[in-house]
Parts: C-alpha cells; sequence; structure tokens
C-alpha cells in the first residue's frame, strides 16, 4: 500500500539528490527513503500499522536521526524527539508522559538510553539492529493523523506534550517555503538542537521538503561554523541568537585574512534567519557590519509553528517579527474581543493550519489556550507601521535563555528538592548574549554557593535551565495575600553581576 505522506512523495521527485550531509557523508534522498523504510518495517515487527503509538527517540543530530524520524511517521507512529543534553529525570517524564511503546536509541547513547529504558520499563530498541529489516508493506497515512510531540513548558510547573499532525506539519513547512524561498538549489548548515520546533521544522524539513541539502554539524562549534560558511557553498544558516554572538566573538578574535574569508562567506548566503529569542539591536548592527547581511528576524512558538516574519525581500526592522506569514491569521483584541489600536499593548493571538491539535493528555489545558479558536500565545506586541514588534510575555514565569522557553515553575520545583533550600523563586534577568539569564533568589543555607548550586541542578536539569546567577535572602518579597512578588526579585539582581558563559556550562 502506498504511503500517502507528503513529504515521502516530494523525496521520490529528487531521489537521485543529496539530502543529508553528515561527518563528511553524504546520502540521497533515496537512501532516505530506503532506510526509513526499513526502520518503519523494524518498528512494525509484523503488525500493519502503529495506530499513533508514541515512540521516543534519542539518536544525536545527523543522518540516522532523519531516518528515524521518518521511520517513525511511515509507520504510523508519533516521533517523540528526547533532547541529548537532558538529564535522566526529563527524559523519563517524557517517556512516561506519553506513555511511550517503546524508545529507539543510537548506540553512541547507550550509556543513556539503558537507564532511561530501564527506569521506565519501556522495550528499548537499537537503532542498528531496526536498520536491517527486510522491507514490507508500509500503512497509508492522512494528514490527520498525528505526528509528533514536541515539550514546552508553557505555564505549568512541568512541560507539556505539544501534539501536532502532519497537516499541521505541512502547513508550518509550506509557509515558510514560501516566504523564505526556499529551493532545490539551497543548502544549509544545521546547527540547532533537534527536539525544538526550529531545527525540526525551519531548518531539517523545509530542506527535506524543497529538495535542498541539510549539512549536520555535531553539536556547535563557533569556528568550524565559520570555517563551512567561508566555504561559499551554503546559501542558508539559521540560528538563535545566542549562536550569533559567539560567531561575533570568533571573528573579533580571528587573524585578519580569516575575518576577510568569512566576511566574505557569509556575504554570499543569500539568507540568515534568527529567532526562538529576542535579537539585540546591537548583535544585529554587528553583524551586518561582519558579514554585509542583515538578520531575518521571525516570531513563532512549539504550538504554532511560525506566525510572523520579517520580509525576504523587502525592508527588514530592527527589533520587529514582521507581518504575517501567508497561511497565518493573526489579531489583538482585549479580553473582551474588542480590537485594540495598533500602539495599545496586547496579547497576541494567532490561528491558522500550522497551529497544534493538543496539550498531550491535558483537555482542560487544551482548551484553556484557546479562545473562540484563536490560540492565546501569551506574548505581548504593539504594531509600527503594519510591522508587529514582541514587548514581552504576559506570564513572567516564561524565561527565554539562549533561544530555549523554560518554565521558572518547573525549575522552582526541581530546586526546592535541594535539602538546603527552603523556599525559592526564579525569575529572568535581560542578558545581552542570553536574551535572559535564569535567576534564582534562595532563602537557604547561606553557604550554599552559586557553583555548588548548578554543579547539583545539572544532574535534575536540561543545562539550559540551570541558574546562572543566585541571590540569597532572609525571605522572598510578598504582596498581602502572601504571593511572591517577581518584579520584586528581579530587581535584587544587579544588573552586570555575570558575564561570560556560564549559562551554557
Amino acid at each position: 500500500m502506498t504511503n500517502l505522506l507528503p513529504l515521502i512523495e516530494r523525496a521520490q521527485s529528487w531521489a537521485d539528490r543529496r539530502a543529508i550531509v553528515d561527518d563528511g557523508s553524504e546520502y540521497s534522498y533515496q537512501q532516505l527513503i530506503d532506510d526509513s523504510a526499513r526502520v518503519a518495517t523494524g518498528l512494525l515487527d509484523g503488525a500493519e500499522d502503529l495506530q499513533e503509538a508514541r515512540i521516543c527517540f534519542l539518536v544525536p543530530p545527523g543522518y540516522q536521526y532523519v531516518v528515524t524520524q521518518w521511520g517513525i511517521w511511515r509507520a504510523g507512529g508519533i516521533a517523540v524527539p528526547l533532547g541529548m543534553m537532558h538529564p535522566l529525570p526529563e527524559l523519563q517524564y517524557c517517556v512516561e508522559d506519553t506513555a511511550a511503546r517503546a524508545i529507539i536509541a543510537d548506540p553512541a547513547v547507550l550509556d543513556k538510553a539503558e537507564p532511561l529504558a530501564e527506569s521506565t520499563g519501556v522495550p528499548l530498541l537499537m537503532l542498528d539492529q531496526l536498520s536491517q529489516s527486510a522491507d514490507a508493506a508500509l500503512p497509508a497515512l492522512g494528514p490527520e493523523r498525528r505526528a509528533m510531540i514536541l515539550y514546552t513548558s508553557g505555564t505549568t510547573s512541568r512541560p507539556k506534550g505539544v501534539v501536532t499532525t502532519h497537516a499541521n506539519i505541512q502547513a508550518q513547512i509550506t509557509a515558510l517555503v514560501d516566504a523564505w524561498g526556499w529551493s532545490q538549489d539551497d543548502q544549509i548548515l544545521q546547527v540547532l538542537p533537534l527536539h525544538h520546533i526550529h531545527g525540526i521544522i525551519n531548518v531539517l524539513c523545509c530542506a527535506l521538503w524543497s529538495g535542498a541539502c541539510c549539512e549536520f554539524q555535531p553539536g556547535f562549534d563557533a569556528n568550524a561554523a565559520w570555517q563551512r560558511i567561508a566555504a561559499g557553498d551554503l546559501s542558508l544558516f539559521m540560528a538563535v541568537p545566542t549562536i550569533y554572538a559567539r560567531l561575533i566573538t570568533a571573528w573579533q578574535d580571528a587573524s585578519a585574512a580569516d575575518q576577510q574569508r568569512y566576511s566574505a562567506g557569509a556575504s554570499q548566503l543569500r539568507l540568515m534567519v534568527s529567532g526562538s529569542a529576542a535579537l539585540p539591536v546591537s548583535t544585529l548592527d554587528q553583524w551586518r557590519v561582519i558579514s554585509n547581511q542583515t538578520l531575518l528576524e521571525r516570531y513563532g512558538m512549539t504550538e504554532i509553528g511560525m506566525a510572523l516574519s520579517n520580509s525576504l525581500e523587502g525592508e527588514r526592522v530592527p527589533g520587529a517579527v514582521g507581518r504575517p506569514l501567508s497561511n497565518m491569521e493573526v489579531r489583538r483584541v482585549d479580553e473582551q474581543g474588542k480590537p485594540l489600536s495598533d500602539e495599545e499593548p496586547c496579547e497576541i493571538q494567532v490561528r491558522g493550519p500550522g497551529v497544534f491539535s493538543e496539550y498531550w493528555q491535558r483537555p482542560a489545558e487544551t482548551t484553556a489556550a484557546f479562545v473562540d479558536g484563536w490560540f492565546r500565545t501569551g506574548d505581548v506586541t504593539v504594531v509600527e507601521n503594519g510591522v508587529y514588534r514582541i514587548l514581552g510575555r504576559s506570564s513572567v514565569d516564561i524565561i527565554k535563555t539562549g533561544g530555549y522557553k523554560v518554565s521558572a515553575l518547573e525549575i522552582e520545583e526541581v530546586l526546592r528538592t535541594h535539602n538546603a533550600i527552603d523556599e525559592c523563586a526564579v525569575v529572568g534577568i535581560e542578558d545581552a548574549e542570553w536574551g535572559e539569564r535564569v535567576a534564582a533568589c534562595l532563602v537557604c543555607d547561606a553557604s550554599l554557593t552559586l557553583e555548588e548550586l548548578r554543579q547539583w541542578a545539572k544532574q535534575q536539569l536540561a543545562v539550559y535551565k540551570v541558574p546562572s546567577r543566585l541571590i540569597v535572602v532572609e525571605e522572598l518579597p510578598r504582596n498581602a495575600m502572601g504571593k511572591v512578588q517577581k518584579p520584586a526579585i528581579k530587581r535584587l539582581f544587579p544588573p552586570t553581576e555575570v558575564s561570560g558563559s556560564e549559562g551554557s556550562s
């Protein structure tokens, strides 16, 4: 029976073209089609259809990641990519929350995968063994099928699983392909994590939908990235502001000859995009001087894909995220649904075919996220000459750091388990490099140091959620009702207390 996923059908149109470059090896679309079919067959193990069984996978970014993702989809499963940097408790949460049928692991991460499988009781399937399966009939799949669950912190203390269908994913992809002029002649360097929408949809899926080539860099290394940019064969590059800040630093530290090579290589790219966090205007200006490129800023989130984008060909407004994409509707209204004037700050609400279908197993929270069919983003905007500018978030408990959106409530919940901490509050403190730094205000044993806290927290939280600023107080500031006053907590932190790269290690 024919597999009806458009992504796979399109891949057959350019079977002999390069799809992936990974660690110096090149893989064609035909190889990707064949290898993913074998993984799908192995997952089915004689069954006709996985029927939306959740399959978690722990596979490093690269060709095998794509083979695994496509294999899960082609077998009729829901793909749940796990974060490579996440500690065991966070991985366990995703596996248990989705009630996963299996965990697929690359042999390279067996040291993480085995404890995860043992602790959750979920079968562990090794990718190299699945890849040896013989070809067999694969199920026919319609666009309404649920395809993927990505975890986002949202506004609750524990991450929520954002469910997207194949139709949602296709709508997210095609909007960007249209807006950013993707074609089969493109080649992009992929340096982003692949358990977030930025790396999965904006980079990987857009490239493969277009018949383009996606080249993987194993982990981000600024000097290695500059060498690839300088080679002159890339056409696109997409990253978060923190990565651009590191590239600027590496350029500044390079010799004059290398600076010239790097700048020449960057200037010939047709498009460079920044997203997942606010881009400081100073970074945009520095990058323009170095590369002769004005970074394209856009706005989106896990639940909706991308909703707004600056223009590919027209003016790109510094500090703004552009206009609605072709298939997205956007509105700004008050609590009664009355439209507000452009200059009045309010929450942006969106609807369109790319908007997610549900929060996994959370019907009440899914319902609460929408009003009259419009998704409530929680982000506050104004509009200037038709262009949207993001002012911040309606929830003080969401922190954007290094391109990641994290929940302060989730971090607080973990910190409270430390035996030296009595009370805690976590806030985001503005930072030129990271957008915001995760900062912890504690009532605790005064001997607890920032380094001790970080070493402990790294065993419980992904590294980008670990506080990089710390202040100890006798009591948390509260209002008359006993509610912690986070704006007051933010004011306790000096503006230049920490510099360097603590937030990334």
